[in-house]
């Protein structure tokens, strides 16, 4: 019996799984047999390998061929099998020798005519390959940049089947056909799957550092708001902004993954990753090393949210928003049931998705921000009497925001109708994004250096015993937030939340650990209630 076997990878979540593609010809009737718990997009694989070996050139064994993906206890889907097991098929046939393909891992999909196509979840797939102790990849010759993101393993990228028979059975090899100057390839179709990202609202056009299109300057007056979203970005808290429309919350939330840091190797390594899978990786950006920011509508089901949908698990937008920003705008229309989702990887960094079809985990450590208007019409405050709607009405409109999930918002601040006269003043515009970003960055610095050697790294993260423990305000600081406990304006989680953002003030304005002034602002954009210090963090230092 003609036997040889090569190495694919299959994705469960953003975490790989190496699978042996083995491949044996025996004498027999002709046909072509797949085993292994393969999906239907698998099992197609038999017509698509067929022709695209005939198609390169090669001759199609004509005898009984069994092709095995093990561990078959693992389901196995996707197209990108197609390729290893083109490569197992031509290595029982003697086309290629089965002692070459051993030690590959191929991913791919493959076209009749024997192009290779792009799947997603390359870097995972590379990401698992490498952790199994493999040193070579195949992979397609527009995703050889993101499979090269992984250190410690040769890639070599192809265009065509035709070109990894050549390359493995050293001939020379042929040279295939380019797409004209200025067309699109049709191969980087594959890079980016639309609808397989849950209409999540995506985009990076926020997260540039400095990006002149979304700078903070432009939001006119709003200094209560403007210090809460440098404190959430300085410690990576949750925020509500509360308002009349047109106030500018949305504007706030936009410019807000610009004054955040890049992300460093690991982290861009982590959310490339879920972006992958999810099919949304920007055309020619192998990797993703700026914060996201993903805004769904408030159509989104749970599913949409957290992640779900129908077999395997996809990543949903509290994953895609990893290490980034999750907007939701106009938030008390979501879904009760969406919105309470939410609560367990506020509190866990990450959510586990099970199914029938397998339990996968998803990164989701993000920064929410959510928008909400004070009552159904908007226009309901305390300052005017401009609202029309019943005090029922009002009660239920802000009743759709539970309480424990308002318990997992460090900050909470209500932003005022700009007035005529800030709308039309002439003189010096606020602080602009890049001074902002720059005291983030010193801030981050700080709490980094303060938390070197622990699993922490910003304060946002810090648990409730360790703050009781090992990160004491100065004497006499936490006094007004104690009693505040004593009469029930604070939970036991809200009086922790509270001392970490008055550390994130303390690293904004440069104290070495939080005085009564940090604690009474950090009171203040918890509650609401003026505390008589002032908004502003430059007024503070």
């Amino acid at each position: 019996m003609a036997f040889a076997r090569t190495c694919s990878v299959t994705l469960v979540g953003v975490e790989g799984v190496v699978v042996e593609v083995q491949a044996g010809l025996e004498p027999g009737v002709a046909a072509f047999t797949l085993v292994g718990l393969p999906d239907k997009s698998l099992t197609e694989s038999k017509d698509r390998v067929r022709a695209a070996v005939v198609n390169s050139g090669a001759p199609w064994p004509q005898k009984k061929l069994t092709v095995g993906l093990s561990p078959a206890s693992v389901p196995k889907s996707g197209s990108g099998f197609d390729l290893a097991v083109a490569a197992a098929v031509l290595g029982a046939a003697e086309r290629i020798d089965p002692r070459v393909l051993a030690d590959i891992v191929m991913i791919g999909e493959l076209g009749l005519d024997g192009r290779v196509r792009p799947v997603r979840g390359v870097l995972p797939a590379v990401l698992a390959a490498a952790d199994a102790g493999y040193e070579q990849v195949v992979v397609p010759e527009c995703a050889a940049a993101e499979a090269s993101l992984v250190p410690g393993i040769s890639v070599l990228g192809i265009r065509s089947l035709r070109q990894l028979i050549a390359v493995l059975a050293d001939e020379p090899v042929p040279e295939e056909e380019q797409p004209e100057h200025g067309l699109p390839d049709p191969l980087l179709a594959g890079l980016r799957v639309p609808g397989t990202g849950a209409a999540t609202g995506m985009h990076t056009v926020g997260a540039a550092q400095h990006d002149h299109g979304h700078d903070l300057a432009d939001v006119v007056g709003q200094t209560s708001a403007r210090t809460a979203v440098e404190v959430a970005a300085a410690g990576g808290h949750h925020l509500l902004l509360e308002g009349p429309p047109g106030a500018g919350k949305t504007m706030l939330a936009e410019r807000l993954p610009a004054i955040l840091p890049r992300l460093d190797r690991q982290e861009a390594l982590e959310v490339t990753a879920v972006h992958s899978v999810a099919g949304l990786l920007p055309p020619g950006k192998p990797l993703i090393d700026v914060p996201p920011y993903c805004a769904p509508h408030h159509s989104a089901t749970m599913q949409a949210l957290v992640g779900g949908g129908p077999g395997i698990a996809r990543p949903g937008a509290v994953s895609l928003s990893h290490r980034g920003v999750l907007f939701l705008d106009e938030s008390p229309e979501f879904s009760s049931q969406a919105l309470d989702a939410l609560r367990q990887p506020l509190e866990a960094g990450h959510v586990v998705v099970a199914r029938s079809a397998g339990v996968v985990r998803f990164p989701a450590k993000f920064l929410m921000v959510l928008a909400a208007n004070p009552c159904p019409c908007g226009r309901f405050s305390l300052k005017d009497d401009q609202c029309e709607c019943p005090p029922s009405a009002i009660r239920r409109y802000q009743a759709r925001l539970s309480g424990p999930l308002l318990d997992r918002v460090d900050l909470r601040v209500e932003v005022d109708r700009v007035t005529r006269s800030e709308l039309t003043a002439t003189g010096a515009r606020g602080e602009s994004t890049a001074q902002v970003a720059d005291r983030v960055r010193a801030a981050r610095e700080r709490a980094a250096a303060r938390l070197a050697g622990t699993p922490w790294r910003t304060n946002s993260e810090i648990p409730g015993r360790e703050l009781r423990s090992r990160f004491h305000a100065a004497p006499g600081a936490m006094d007004e937030a104690e009693r505040s406990l004593e009469r029930g304006v604070l939970t036991a989680r809200g009086i922790h939340r509270v001392l970490r953002v008055a550390w994130t003030v303390a690293d904004l304005v440069g104290h070495d650990r939080p005085d009564a002034t940090d604690v009474a602002l950090a009171l203040q954009l918890r509650t609401g209630v003026p505390r008589g210090v002032p908004m502003a963090i430059g007024a503070t230092a």
